[in-house]
């Protein structure tokens, strides 16, 4: 197995996998056949049978946890999980400003849009699909905060639009409001889910995030 592909096996175990997904990797190759984690899959197979398939997915410009099913009956397990929005998923951010408030939530509807300009995005608007997303301020630094996300459902681009909707944009994100800061300052930090043993499994930030983080008091 490659290094670069070992080195980002968070864990490991009979019925699936969890990768510390690179910022910048897709979950699934696009129509224009970029580099994903399909790529990585033949190598992470393992003497299986079937390879393993990603059970969720993560953006593109997501760093983090990505869990993988090494088995049909364990991917239609996976699935069901996520369907019915029992993975406790918690992320890392570092946004511009940042909330007053030490902790709360976001409860606004986020709908798609698109246009021939500027292409698609995601915007929060009433007419849009409920959208919660509940947050604690972790740390804070010059112009910054470090937050804890956990979004209760699970909309495309649902921590960046919200974080942007209330006045503080993730770091890096360009589409939302952010750009610069080397990246986007978004990992999906840790899952949890009830499989039997259960699942639990942590990544660390990414390179790109760790000056920031520790701008606002993480020590590594």
């Amino acid at each position: 197995m490659p290094d670069q592909v070992a080195s980002r096996i968070l864990l490991l175990r009979d019925d699936a996998l969890v990768l510390n997904k690179p910022a910048g990797l897709a979950t699934h190759r696009g129509p224009r056949g970029s580099a994903s984690v399909e790529d990585w899959l033949p190598a992470l197979q393992m003497g299986r049978r079937h390879l393993p398939q990603p059970a969720h997915r993560l953006d593109q410009d997501t760093a983090g946890c990505l869990v993988l099913g090494r088995t049909k009956p364990a991917l239609a397990a996976l699935g069901a999980i996520f369907a019915k929005g029992s993975a406790a998923k918690t992320y890392w951010a570092v946004v511009q400003g940042g909330p007053e408030d030490d902790a709360g939530e976001i409860a606004l509807p986020i709908r798609k849009i698109s246009s021939r300009a500027q292409g698609w995005r995601m915007e929060a608007h009433a007419d849009g699909l409920a959208s919660l997303t509940r947050w604690r301020c972790v740390g804070r630094g010059a112009g910054m905060a470090w937050l804890e996300l956990v979004p209760e459902t699970g909309r495309t681009h649902q921590l960046r639009v919200h974080c942007a909707a209330m006045g503080w944009p993730i770091l890096g994100d360009a589409l939302y409001g952010a750009g610069g800061a080397g990246g986007l300052h978004l990992l999906a930090r840790a899952i949890a889910l009830p499989l039997e043993p259960p699942l639990q499994a942590e990544a660390p930030p990414p390179p790109h995030m760790a000056g920031a983080l520790r701008g606002c008091g993480w020590h590594a």
